[in-house]
């Protein structure tokens, strides 16, 4: 009986050991979680960071009714637009309740449909709570495995952090 007894604890002394040891990530906020996936945003039905190049995603949050965060996605959008296609793909998104306002936006600012997404449902989406936005709009850096790497990045860290 007792030998029964010390087997079964040193396997779980292993077993515990192994499970430990491995890199186990999980979805959260912060450089080195796992990024949240985002569901049907605007013509995309599902985006997931994780792909087979070594291509980084630069998710940006904005509203056209917060204008730092406005501004700093037009200076995000041309500092990726002046990178390697095959090294950032930016992925942007407003949280503009009105679609219409969101368009003429886009068009002001001269940014590109295949970058930038609306979230019509503003503050009361998913989305919007799933990266805690209530304490302001910011940036997550993810790389090609989904983790992220930095959260509120300038464009002039952005080149220094995808080289």
């Amino acid at each position: 009986m007792k030998v029964k007894t010390y087997v079964l604890a040193g396997a779980t002394v292993l077993l515990y050991i192994s499970a430990a040891s491995q890199d186990v990530r999980y979805e959260g906020i912060t450089p080195g979680d796992l990024a949240p996936g985002i569901k049907s945003l605007g013509n995309k039905s599902d985006l997931c960071f994780h792909n087979s190049s070594n291509r980084y995603t630069l998710l940006n949050f904005w509203a056209s009714y917060d204008a730092e965060s406005r501004a700093r996605n037009v200076e995000l959008a041309n500092k990726v637009s002046s990178l390697d296609d095959d090294k950032i793909a930016l992925c942007s998104v407003s949280f503009d309740e009105n679609p219409s306002v969101f368009s003429g936006i886009i068009k002001i600012d001269k940014l590109s449909r295949d970058t930038q997404f609306n979230d019509v449902e503003g503050k009361k989406s998913a989305l919007y709570r799933k990266y805690n936005l209530k304490k302001g709009f910011t940036n997550f850096l993810i790389d090609r495995n989904g983790i992220i790497v930095a959260k509120g990045i300038t464009p002039e860290e952005l080149a220094n952090l995808i080289n």
